[in-house]
């Protein structure tokens, strides 16, 4: 696409995905151009914009422009967070993209205390997690897994781009859960912690 005039079934994908106020599927953007096949135009914007200011990324199935990673520092503002996640709700959220879908009992059978509602209500508000369905057991538990948003917002592919255990401890990441993500990772590390259940359900 670099020195040449891009075709206009390129330019309206490009068109589409700026005037988008979320990311889209290929289905999605296909639809809005009419039914065209937008697979090729995908892959040429991707390859134009890969060394740009921006990107066009596709996380869980959906495509979006993104700021260039080397880039986004000069852009970041401070801006008010919605909630400020909670250690419970950062433990939560981690049980659930590991294990999705799973329910409330079993986050908790995890955890090793109960989870206040408003834990996942926060989760929820975020957009990061969402109700998938119920488990055909008796009572049927909801279940709960992460949104394509939690993906975008992590800058994730898909759940296979999910770090390790090994790779979470290297960054520094696991600080001050690290106890928790050991032991849903499996670590033989003993665990020590304090409940915080009411800081999650003051949230």
């Amino acid at each position: 696409m670099s020195g040449e005039v891009p075709d206009d079934l390129v330019r309206a994908v490009e068109a589409t995905l700026f005037a988008a106020q979320e990311p889209l599927t290929r289905e999605e953007i296909s639809r809005h151009l009419r039914g065209a096949d937008v697979r090729g135009a995908l892959d040429e914007l991707a390859r134009h914009y890969a060394g740009r200011g921006v990107h066009l990324v596709e996380r869980g199935g959906r495509w979006h422009f993104q700021t260039a990673p080397d880039l986004a520092h000069l852009l970041r503002r401070e801006k008010d967070e919605v909630r400020r996640l909670s250690r419970a709700a950062t433990e939560a959220l981690a049980i659930i993209a590991y294990h999705e879908p799973v329910s409330r009992a079993e986050i908790e059978a995890i955890r090793g205390v109960q989870t206040a509602r408003g834990t996942l209500d926060v989760l929820m508000e975020a957009g990061w997690v969402r109700v998938a369905g119920r488990r055909e057991v008796p009572g049927r538990p909801t279940l709960y897994a992460t949104t394509p948003a939690f993906l975008t917002h992590f800058g994730l592919g898909s759940r296979a781009d999910l770090p390790g255990i090994g790779e979470l401890r290297a960054a520094g990441l696991l600080d001050p859960v690290d106890e928790a993500y050991a032991v849903l990772m499996g670590s033989d590390e003993p665990e020590t912690r304090e409940e915080d259940e009411q800081e999650a359900g003051s949230a």
